[in-house]
């Protein structure tokens, strides 16, 4: 008989899992991506797993292909192959494929609606990444219909929840993932929940679950580099470089380590390595994410010109997802919030109003609070700041955004409480800001 959990039969492993009873059950207390340093990322983008090696995905793709042509109403290869086409856009930042992907995963359920439960999945993993997650949402409850002993279709059902703000329901749905098969994927969830929760020993934790069931090298390097962003974000660049290394020495072309060494880079004062090493990240894996750190870097060694250069890199490939049908609002809020000037100011605004009209999520809260203090409205700002930290994210970025709003409404004592408070929680939190909370706290006579 299975316990909550799992049977602990593996006790060293699970007695800090085993926490997950008390941390999502219902109830709770007080989700941010952005050019910052690694926080509580969504899971919709970052508990996928780790990718495939690009070559052995093409050559993936290349086999389904040729099987196809020979046998085109097969339902079974044409999901395969629309799941692999979203692996690879994942992998090298281009979503030329999802409409590709599209087309064959809804051939397969179209070829086989009953019980087709890969196909289900497929859809709503490429919904999800996409950021439709309310599609995502209703393509996993047909996937639990089809499946419901299999794990996977709650994993996808519960991260569709939690990025819809529906975090006791998103906990329940991560419950039954774990109590049907406890592996890396699910544990991965589980430490993402109670790092929303606050709970960061209980995140690493369950993370730790997750690292020491890792099936491969791939595997344990994309546990080890999630531990690491864990320290990272709680302010321990050197604990975050011992994983980050691990996650390297794992899987030499982890692109999550060599994220995270450069991050630790700049942390420890080493701007020009931390820029090298993004340099060379961003050749590779071009990712909005990775080029707007780069040109935040290249903002604080000072060459404003080519800073720019990659804020309109990011722009330009946010124009590529939109054409490819993704999601970019909340990405672009906060990336236009933290750039603001007149236009990125309004630009910020719109998208953070489209954002939230769609999902109500505390990552999306921080978003919009951060876009209205951005065009001036501290009063409405504060209001969605508060919703943004009412789950207790020990969450550098939304505690700076929650100060910095209070000091524009010129309440000084909360501003200070609330920026202290971030730089405790790590003061390596963004390349962007922590420049800024520095000066701030210096300027509110904090030593």
């Amino acid at each position: 008989m299975r316990a909550r959990l799992t049977t602990i039969g593996i006790a060293a492993v699970l007695v800090v899992v085993v926490f997950v009873v008390g941390a999502l059950g219902p109830g709770g207390s007080r989700d941010a991506r952005s050019s910052q340093a690694p926080a509580p990322s969504a899971p919709a983008d970052a508990f996928l797993g780790p990718a495939p090696a690009v070559g052995s995905l093409d050559a993936s793709i290349a086999s389904l292909e040729s099987e196809l042509d020979a046998k085109p109403d097969d339902w079974k290869d044409s999901a395969a192959l629309g799941i692999a086409y979203v692996q690879r856009a994942r992998i090298t930042a281009d979503p030329s494929t999802y409409p590709l992907a599209q087309v064959l995963l809804a051939r397969s359920l179209k070829l086989d609606p009953a019980g087709n439960a890969e196909a289900l999945l497929g859809l709503g993993t490429l919904a999800a990444a996409r950021h439709h997650f309310m599609a995502a949402f209703r393509w996993g409850r047909r996937a639990v219909e089809a499946a419901p002993f299999d794990a996977d279709v709650y994993g996808l059902v519960g991260d569709a929840q939690l990025e819809l703000g529906r975090y006791d329901a998103a906990f329940v749905s991560f419950q039954r993932m774990v109590d049907i098969r406890p592996n890396l994927a699910s544990y991965a969830r589980v430490s993402y929940a109670l790092e929303l929760r606050g709970n960061g020993d209980g995140a690493i934790g369950a993370m730790r679950a997750a690292y020491d069931v890792a099936a491969g090298p791939a595997d344990a390097a994309w546990a080890a580099a999630h531990i690491a962003k864990i320290h990272f974000g709680a302010g321990r660049p050197g604990e975050a470089e011992k994983w980050f290394l691990r996650a390297r020495a794992a899987d030499p072309g982890s692109m999550d380590a060599e994220a995270g060494l450069a991050l630790v880079a700049w942390a420890s004062g080493h701007l020009e390595k931390a820029i090298a090493g993004y340099e060379q990240l961003a050749s590779r894996y071009p990712s909005p994410e990775h080029v707007a750190v780069l040109g935040d870097l290249y903002a604080a060694a000072g060459d404003r010109k080519a800073a720019v250069a990659q804020y309109e890199l990011v722009r330009a490939e946010a124009r590529l997802f939109r054409a490819n049908g993704v999601d970019t609002d909340l990405e672009i809020a906060l990336f236009e919030a933290d750039h603001a000037g007149g236009h990125s100011a309004r630009a910020a605004l719109r998208a953070a109003r489209a954002e939230w009209s769609r999902r109500r999520s505390i990552h999306v809260a921080d978003a919009y609070a951060w876009a209205l203090y951005a065009n001036g409205e501290y009063r409405r700002a504060s209001a969605l700041s508060a919703r943004a930290l009412r789950l207790a994210t020990r969450n550098a970025l939304f505690l700076f955004h929650a100060g910095m709003i209070r000091l524009g409404l010129g309440d000084e004592a909360t501003a200070r409480s609330l920026l202290q408070e971030a730089f405790d929680v790590n003061p390596y939190f963004s390349v962007r800001w922590t420049p800024v909370l520095r000066d701030t706290l210096s300027r509110l006579g904090v030593a």
